[in-house]
């Protein structure tokens, strides 16, 4: 087939790699590159940098609501366009566009978790499970009916960072399988019940209340990780926890109960990541040989 591929971070990538390998793509699109480092030069996103090194012709308009843009897109003559985490909604002109429509590879289980950050959002909720949607996209937010839809469970230590590998892998197989059976699959509506909103991740709600409970410590501890990162002042300094589990243990919240075991509202969590600032991250047993703890963090 004749695709467009939409997409623009490292999620994207696996996926790109896989329709590449056995479709004709006729143009990538992706973010503009932004400024980044110290030196603030711009950095193409990962896809734009995949796209060049696969030889694929790469286009990152800022809108693509202008005349010249929709023009540009009609005239691929593309049979389907492949749409994951590009970052722009695609005006009417465009999902119209293309023989077979537009589809989107989403990571949850729709009608959960429409929006910005369905993995952090699943982790963070303490969900049991989630997985990858195939959907025929339209004017809504994640609203589209879904063509083919997969589950898999969120392991109890399973971090932002792993689950997204494991669905960007996911995604990337279940694309090719819906390419191949386009013309066989049933678009299933979604139901009206069960609409949760998976809202971007604010910075403001990194830092970790130790007066929660330790299940919900933990959750934000892995759900942010790596980025933004859920942190905690040990002393002066801000430190970020990247993972974690739950422990046995009380005491007052924020007490550090042995190690890096920290005594929640309820039970405790034990840190098995951690990083300082300027530093990698470290070990419990590394990151003590350099960190002298008080007896409660903040």
């Amino acid at each position: 087939m004749k695709l467009v591929f939409m997409g623009t971070p490292d999620f994207s990538v696996p996926v790109l790699d896989a329709l590449a390998a056995r479709h004709d793509i006729v143009a990538v699109y992706t973010q503009p590159p932004r400024p980044a480092g110290r030196g603030k030069e711009l950095r193409p996103t990962p896809v734009h940098a995949r796209a060049e090194a696969l030889g694929l012709p790469v286009r990152h308009p800022v809108s693509l609501k202008t005349p010249e843009a929709l023009a540009d897109f009609a005239a691929l003559g593309a049979d389907a366009a492949v749409v994951v985490a590009y970052g722009l909604i695609l005006p009417q002109a465009v999902l119209d566009a293309p023989k077979r429509g537009c589809l989107n590879i989403h990571a949850s289980l729709l009608p959960r978790w429409r929006g910005a950050a369905p993995i952090h959002r699943a982790i963070m909720a303490g969900d049991a499970e989630t997985g990858i949607c195939i959907m025929q996209m339209e004017a809504g937010l994640d609203t589209g009916p879904v063509l083919l839809r997969r589950a898999t469970p969120i392991g109890a230590e399973e971090t932002t960072a792993q689950l997204h590998d494991r669905l960007s892998d996911m995604g990337a197989q279940m694309i090719v399988e819906a390419l191949d059976r386009l013309d066989t699959l049933t678009p299933e509506p979604q139901p009206a019940e069960g609409v949760t909103y998976a809202a971007k991740i604010d910075k403001a709600e990194a830092r970790i209340d130790w007066t929660r409970p330790a299940v919900e410590v933990d959750r934000l501890i892995r759900g942010l990780s790596p980025f933004p990162g859920a942190w905690c002042m040990i002393g002066t300094e801000r430190v970020k926890l990247l993972r974690s589990r739950l422990a046995s243990g009380s005491g007052a919240a924020g007490q550090v109960l042995h190690g890096l075991t920290i005594a929640c509202g309820e039970g405790a969590v034990e840190v098995t990541l951690a990083q300082r600032e300027g530093k990698r991250p470290m070990d419990p047993a590394e990151f003590l040989r350099g960190v002298t703890l008080p007896e409660r963090l903040t």
